[in-house]
């Protein structure tokens, strides 16, 4: 079987993420590809990247948010009386690990 039958055959089973990692391996210098074992963990890693990466764009599509927010875009002044860096420290959940509690308070209809 060729390259070109394994990659159509990736696609009818809708495994774009193995086709995707199938074909960065082949592009790989023979001294660079990796053993049967590490080609066949990297290209079920590739899978599972790729199908989560699928639903969290579908889900994203399917909660009609009103806009397109990133934290990092995040005005942090003294006005808004925020912190970048307290901002930073929240978003790596680290409070989740040491089962510490967070209370958010603002205006009704902030946010």
């Amino acid at each position: 079987m060729n390259t070109q039958v394994t990659l159509d055959r990736l696609s009818e089973l809708k495994l774009d993420g193995m086709a995707k990692a199938y074909q960065a391996v082949l592009s790989m210098p023979l001294q660079h590809q990796p053993s049967l074992n590490q080609f066949i963990a990297r290209l079920a890693e590739a899978e599972l990247q790729d199908r989560s990466m699928k639903k969290t764009a579908l889900f994203l599509s399917q909660s009609k948010l009103r806009y397109n927010a990133v934290l990092e875009h995040v005005h942090c002044t003294a006005q808004r009386n925020l912190d970048k860096e307290k901002l930073m420290m929240l978003a790596d959940c680290t409070f989740i690990d040491r089962a510490e509690n967070l209370l958010i308070t603002g205006a009704t209809g902030c946010g």
